[in-house]
């Protein structure tokens, strides 16, 4: 009982002891730069309205960096804007613009460096190199920043969201545009990415590398280069994002490369080139998605293995499923294909024969895409209705011996 009073009269004297420094052209300190030299740990540096150009802000200590108004941090087209080099720090309020570029140092609006429990909240990032980087950090919150590039290339552009070699980290309710990729993983695990926007990205929305044990959730991915990547990782959960209009020759709204033991589930793919395409795929469980007005819904490789789809909405695609050869070892079961044209006589609301959603043609289109200029003609129309009949080039074991006969939800 002692050592707890003693404990709170310490908490009660370093919260006094902390002190407000104010910034501003009417203030003591006139310069961010000046008020960086007072501060001391577990104050709070305030920021007026204004244009600040003053090269890189470097933090050392633990402090709150809040901006008033949204005060302009102007890197002038030449240094990285905001470094921080200690744990604890509180970035918040600030429009962070002109970070420089470079071919050897991923300047940044708002870097992080080795430190741990950092919050950067309510800022606007714009033409900035990379937007928000975490390097080698832990239980670091992003939140609520708008994150906007313009350069036309990606090699003058990085990422929006950068995080490298991460631990619990969470970005949340962030939008991001017009960078390489919209956020970045690489070895980074046990994180959270939720209800983020990343829009008009020229690489990816989302890229994942060498990243375990994340979850991304209730994010919008529209009209990126591709949606989103995840290679060379495990145990990835992708729950309940949109993917909407990826469109161009290598598009995709998910990118499945070398992952295993994936969790794909309440996904929602509109109008992209390709749904999903899988690569080297094992141990991935889809259920209710829906594929809805795609190029391709699904392409999945010959080396995918143990992949397990039930209980998805197949609706209005161009192709329900392509794959490139005819062992498949994964499992279809209980989806719904608007193309399935059997009957269900006993009425269980399941398909009494089973559903073949690769077409003959789908498979020649994937050999010669050339061949896509006779969609909709009647000699594609015959070669899949005699293909349904009598299997000859189609996988035989990639169906759905039990097809639902109304939407799975």
């Amino acid at each position: 009982m002692r050592y707890l009073f003693l404990a709170v009269l310490l908490f009660i004297y370093l919260d006094a002891s902390a002190k407000t420094i104010r910034v501003g052209a009417k203030r003591t300190y006139k310069s961010v730069q000046a008020g960086l030299k007072v501060v001391a740990d577990g104050d709070t540096l305030a920021v007026d309205a204004g244009h600040y150009r003053e090269r890189n802000l470097a933090i050392r200590k633990r402090i709150v960096f809040t901006g008033i108004g949204y005060p302009i941090l102007d890197g002038e087209n030449k240094y990285e804007i905001i470094s921080v080099y200690v744990s604890g720090v509180i970035v918040e309020g600030f429009k962070i613009i002109h970070s420089g570029v470079s071919s050897l140092n991923d300047l940044s609006g708002i870097k992080v460096y080795n430190s741990d429990n950092v919050i950067i909240t309510n800022n606007v990032l714009e033409d900035t190199f990379f937007g928000i980087y975490i390097q080698n950090g832990s239980k670091c919150t992003i939140i609520n920043n708008k994150l906007t590039a313009t350069s036309l290339e990606e090699q003058q552009s990085g990422n929006g969201i950068h995080c490298w070699k991460g631990d619990s980290l969470s970005i949340i309710g962030n939008r991001i545009s017009g960078h390489r990729d919209g956020i970045y993983f690489e070895f980074v695990k046990n994180s959270v990415i939720l209800k983020n926007h990343a829009v008009n990205n020229m690489r990816y929305g989302l890229h994942f590398m060498f990243s375990n044990d994340d979850m991304y959730a209730s994010n919008v991915f529209r009209n990126n280069g591709s949606g989103v990547s995840v290679m060379y990782s495990k145990r990835i959960k992708m729950l309940n994002n949109y993917f909407e209009e990826n469109w161009g020759d290598a598009a995709y709204g998910i990118l499945l490369k070398e992952i295993s033991d994936g969790v794909m589930e309440g996904n929602f793919f509109t109008k992209n080139t390709s749904a999903i395409y899988m690569e080297g795929a094992t141990r991935i469980h889809m259920t209710k998605n829906t594929f809805k007005d795609n190029g391709w819904a699904l392409k999945i490789q010959a080396s995918c293995m143990d992949v397990v789809l039930e209980r998805n909405n197949f609706i209005g695609n161009t192709f329900d499923v392509g794959t490139n050869g005819s062992l498949v070892l994964n499992t279809f079961k209980n989806n719904y294909w608007d193309k399935y044209e059997g009957y269900d006589l006993n009425k269980d609301k399941i398909g009494d024969i089973p559903f073949r959603p690769v077409s003959m043609f789908s498979m020649i289109v994937e050999k010669f895409p050339a061949a896509m200029i006779l969609f909709r003609t009647f000699i594609t129309t015959l070669l899949d209705k005699t293909e349904k009949i009598l299997p000859s080039l189609t996988p035989e074991n990639l169906r759905d011996n039990e097809p639902l006969m109304n939407r799975a939800f």
